[in-house]
């Protein structure tokens, strides 16, 4: 745990909380569910460039979140401008653009600890910020993200709920963290193609990397279909295991494609 009165951070490594692990698993919306999938997806083949909000409006909807965000470190980044917040969903939304320091960081020491981490935001922090108003941040999950040599986070945050979310939220985020690392290199192949080579060659390529996803991603959202339009005799709790193997297997796929050699071109 770290918790710090004089920064306003409460960061917890949520795999090893009993309390976190000991929570009520809540009954999530499968027709949402599907929603989001679909969003997904479509965004990773027709429009790369809004995968990452793509990704923090999903992480609202798909955990019933309050607010939603994905941070990147900067390239040029310095001591009070490091992590840049490049998509936020939810009551966070104002906050799209922003820059925060290396310290203190609840982004750095998921980064650092390498895993999903729970955190809690009080109005110190806010005051260190200079930030006059801002939801506090009562319950949050925070997971890294790293596309060859850019890192960042993904974090869903209740404002006022104490256990909004669960270990279901936390596998979930899990999903769309890989998502994330995915879009930030896409859209780094994209830049690099679109710098060195033709726009055709550059498009061939995006879609190419975005469509060996697709399937997995349409497999996922039938599932959720079914049940929302009561297909199955299944409850929530049940489709929600149901799917779960396929939410492993799309996971699987997403880091194998992460594996692959990140090459410059020439």
């Amino acid at each position: 745990m770290d918790t710090a009165a004089d920064t306003g951070l409460e960061v917890i490594n949520a795999q090893s909380d009993a309390a976190f692990a000991a929570r009520r698993v809540h009954v999530r919306d499968v027709a949402i569910q599907m929603e989001g999938m679909q969003r997904i997806a479509h965004a990773f083949v027709e429009n790369p460039d809004t995968i990452l909000l793509e990704l923090a409006n999903a992480a609202v909807e798909l955990c019933g979140a309050d607010s939603a965000g994905i941070s990147i470190e900067k390239e040029d980044r310095t001591e009070h401008d490091f992590y840049h917040w490049v998509a936020t969903a939810g009551q966070y939304t104002e906050f799209l653009g922003a820059m925060l320091p290396r310290y203190p960081s609840a982004c750095g020491i998921c980064l650092e600890r390498g895993q999903p981490q729970l955190f809690r935001v009080d109005q110190r922090f806010f005051d260190i910020m200079g930030i006059k108003e801002a939801p506090l941040v009562t319950d949050g999950i925070l997971l890294p993200w790293v596309a060859g040599e850019t890192r960042g986070t993904i974090f869903i945050m209740a404002h006022g709920r104490t256990e909004a979310f669960d270990q279901d939220d936390c596998r979930m985020m899990q999903m769309l963290a890989d998502f994330a690392a995915m879009g930030v290199r896409q859209q780094q192949q994209q830049k690099l193609l679109l710098e060195q080579a033709s726009a055709a060659a550059a498009a061939a390529m995006a879609n190419d990397l975005a469509h060996k996803i697709n399937n997995p991603l349409q497999s996922l959202t039938n599932i959720l279909y079914l049940a929302a339009e009561g297909h199955t005799n299944a409850d929530a709790q049940t489709v929600g295991r149901q799917t779960s193997d396929d939410l492993k297997k799309l996971s699987t796929l997403v880091n194998e494609l992460l594996a692959l050699p990140y090459r410059k071109l020439a």
